[in-house]
């Protein structure tokens, strides 16, 4: 496979500039630390990442923003919902009007919680708030991730049972907040599944799966809807999405929903640890049926 060295991707490249993948902000967004999960606001203006060891963040890990100015990723500052803790797997909503991420900060139910807050006009972000017990337990959330319609929330955790380590699950919104998490139909094993982002309105699911997050290689998966359930999950088929190499945080860009974000570390081009790259999103071949 041949790979498209690109010094900065725009807020979106056209797919014709996409053989493969390209780096994202390179030394703005991308750089020696490693990137995880980057989301691009609806208005293609806006795009935030979280990191576990950029300089100038309030915590160990924070999140980051950059805005587009005259074509290219400009000015990356930490966002300001950041606390001493950790902060991470920010994600914007469909319509541009929340921030979803994940905090250990105090006052949570405990380990990570999942937590959102309020996108102003001019992409800076207000005070968060915990999206509580529907979601949230005694262990760890991570990776928000809502719907189009905002109707459901995609999301891991190892406090809600499930078959080992963190699962996957989706809680429905009912007017007040997000409730009733069931696992997500067929993905979920004794290895770890997380960082899940779904494509065609849930159709097709792209996720990662870790025999150890912590301390085990990462890899991303594409799953399809067989009606009830997510069937004949494979290898997402990327260069650097390899079984002895770290690949997560895919992220639909609601900008372009042809394309995803994703984390790893490919040959060239590259930043750092960890970077952001862009690539094609796969095709949807999947039927409705799995989120409900």
């Amino acid at each position: 496979m041949t790979c498209v060295v690109v010094g900065v991707v725009l807020s979106g490249p056209a797919s014709a500039f996409l053989s493969e993948f390209g780096i994202e902000g390179m030394g703005v967004v991308s750089t020696k630390a490693s990137e995880i999960r980057g989301s691009v606001s609806p208005d293609g203006q806006h795009i935030v990442w979280g990191s576990t060891d950029r300089e100038g963040g309030a915590g160990g890990w924070d999140l980051w923003q950059a805005r587009l100015k005259d074509g290219r990723w400009q000015d990356a500052k930490p966002v300001s919902v950041n606390s001493a803790a950790n902060d991470f797997d920010p994600l914007f909503s469909a319509d541009g009007q929340w921030l979803y991420f994940f905090s250990n900060r105090p006052g949570g139910a405990g380990g990570d919680d999942l937590y959102r807050a309020p996108v102003k006009a001019d992409g800076s972000v207000g005070a968060a708030e915990n999206l509580g017990r529907g979601v949230n337990t005694r262990g760890d959330e991570w990776a928000p991730t809502p719907s189009r319609d905002g109707r459901h929330l995609l999301f891991a955790s190892d406090g809600h049972g499930g078959k080992g380590g963190h699962d996957l699950f989706v809680a429905r919104w009912d007017g007040k907040a997000f409730v009733d998490a069931q696992p997500v139909p067929g993905v979920n094993t004794k290895a770890d599944e997380f960082d899940a982002a779904w494509l065609g309105d849930g159709r097709t699911l792209v996720y990662a799966r870790s025999q150890d997050p912590a301390t085990r290689p990462v890899r991303l998966f594409v799953a399809h809807c067989d009606g009830a359930a997510y069937d004949d999950a494979g290898p997402l088929k990327l260069s650097f999405n390899t079984d002895d190499a770290t690949t997560l945080g895919p992220a639909l860009d609601w900008n372009k929903p042809g394309e995803l974000l994703v984390s790893g570390a490919a040959k060239a081009p590259r930043a750092g640890k960890l970077d952001l790259y862009r690539m094609k999103a796969p095709a949807v071949e999947g039927k409705e049926g799995c989120v409900r």
